[in-house]
């Protein structure tokens, strides 16, 4: 079997993407690009949630003309071309799975610090196991993790701007006491809690920052990669994407002021900056366990859209054939999902969490990048049509977005990622060349 069924309505999809988008960004990044930032985090801020407010309208613009699985790599595949196509997905393919292993070691730093590689490992197995059950397993998961954590954050929110008092560097800190944190000097970018070293801010520190705040906005490709398997897509995605993005730039404005004006100059050297806000011990080992759930319900979420991405690459003959398997009773990509699975425990077992959001960053700007352009390219192909007939101008009208959304949106995305850390951004190359060569080895023998 190789198609998926539809079977999520307008709240199942919003609850997956924030499942995604309220996960280890939310509980994590805040001390890192504070440290790069300094005082022009907010800025960092506004700047990231404009990429991501311009990258989701053009990927809701994309999804409502290609209902497909895929993401961008469909996008690309059908407005700017194979090679272009197979770029996207295989950038998304690298960096989410980074960024799900990077998830799953935040989410064991939270349950148990001392071996939190390990309990990776084991969540990473488990939630695949629970994605293999099916989408609608997916979607009421993510609905009850959304519903817990946004209880928890916004109540560590309240706390803050009720002046309560916050976790005290020498005090009585069971799971990640600030005094153990250090920051140290070595390496080209951010790690917080003593496993690396933070490079002095410079005055592009903030772009850098923003590069990294992108991690925690991105979750809204996840509505997008599972476009097979919603009901009617051409309204449902839209909706669903614009709607959780919303809801998570009021949350995570809320979360840049608090962490900033209430840590301080200890935000940067936080491990766990939202439990932080709290100072009651038992309320504090609340947000930490809500920042596990929160990561676990990420990384379900960045989990089905990996998996749905290597089906429709596996589909056009990108990737093996293998990986396009759908199991008939439960209609998802079984094959897809235990291979993402086994990757991202690997990279969790081996790789820093902070090296592996670098990384994920540089891939997933990349991403978005291709999915302006093929925006670009698909209002060029339908004022083509328009002109060509007027059958054509119907299509012309459901081109709601402003054409300079996804030039600014390109640019945007780009020139971030020329702030990220260069040996990261040389990594990605470099890996975007090996995935083109080894497609055209698996193209050339399979018509042989």
């Amino acid at each position: 079997m190789t198609q998926l069924e539809r079977r999520i309505g307008v709240p199942g999809a919003i609850a997956i993407g924030l499942g995604a988008m309220i996960g280890a960004g939310l509980f994590f990044v805040w001390a890192p690009a504070a440290a790069l930032a300094g005082p022009m985090l907010p800025a960092a801020i506004a700047l990231a949630g404009g990429i991501a407010v311009l990258n989701a309208l053009s990927t809701a613009q994309l999804a409502m003309e290609h209902p497909v699985s895929g993401g961008a790599y469909a996008y690309g595949r059908a407005e700017v071309g194979e090679r272009v196509g197979f770029a996207a997905g295989w950038m998304f393919l690298t960096g989410k799975t980074a960024s799900a292993a990077a998830i799953a070691v935040i989410a064991g730093q939270h349950l148990w610090p001392e071996h939190a590689q390990w309990v990776a490992a084991a969540a990473v197995a488990a939630l695949a196991v629970l994605n293999m059950l099916g989408v609608r397993v997916t979607a009421w998961v993510s609905s009850a993790i959304v519903g817990v954590v946004l209880v928890v954050v916004l109540g560590a929110l309240v706390w803050a701007a009720a002046g309560g008092p916050t976790a005290e560097p020498d005090g009585w800190l069971a799971y990640a006491p600030l005094s153990q944190q250090h920051v140290g000097t070595s390496g080209d970018f951010v790690f917080v809690g003593g496993t690396g070293g933070v490079p002095a801010a410079g005055p592009l520190g903030w772009l850098t920052a923003t590069g990294l705040l992108f991690f925690a906005f991105a979750g809204y490709a996840r509505m997008a990669t599972l476009g097979e398997e919603v009901r009617r897509p051409r309204r449902t995605l839209p909706i669903a994407i614009i709607v959780g993005l919303a809801v998570v730039l009021a949350l995570y404005a809320a979360a840049g002021w608090a962490t900033s004006a209430r840590l301080g100059a200890l935000l940067p050297v936080s491990a766990t900056p939202l439990a932080d806000l709290v100072g009651d011990p038992v309320l504090h080992v609340v947000v930490l366990g809500a920042g596990a759930l929160a990561c676990l319900g990420s990384l379900m979420g960045i989990l089905a859209g990996l998996s749905r991405t290597g089906l429709a690459m596996a589909r056009n003959g990108d990737l093996p054939g293998p990986l396009g398997l759908i199991a008939d009773r439960t209609r998802t990509p079984v094959v897809a999902e235990a291979t993402t699975a086994l990757v991202a425990i690997a990279a969790a077992l081996l790789l820093p969490a902070g090296s592996l959001v670098a990384f994920s960053s540089t891939c997933v700007l990349t991403y978005y990048a291709i999915a302006h352009l093929s925006a670009v390219r698909m209002r060029a192909a339908s004022r083509a049509r328009a002109g060509a007939s007027d059958a054509g101008a119907s299509g012309a009208v459901r081109m709601w977005l402003p054409a300079w959304v996804p030039w600014l949106g390109m640019v945007a995305c780009l020139a971030v990622v020329l702030t990220l850390p260069w040996l990261g951004v040389l990594g990605a190359v470099a890996w975007l060349a090996l995935g083109l060569a080894a497609r055209a080895l698996l193209r050339r023998r399979a018509t042989r």
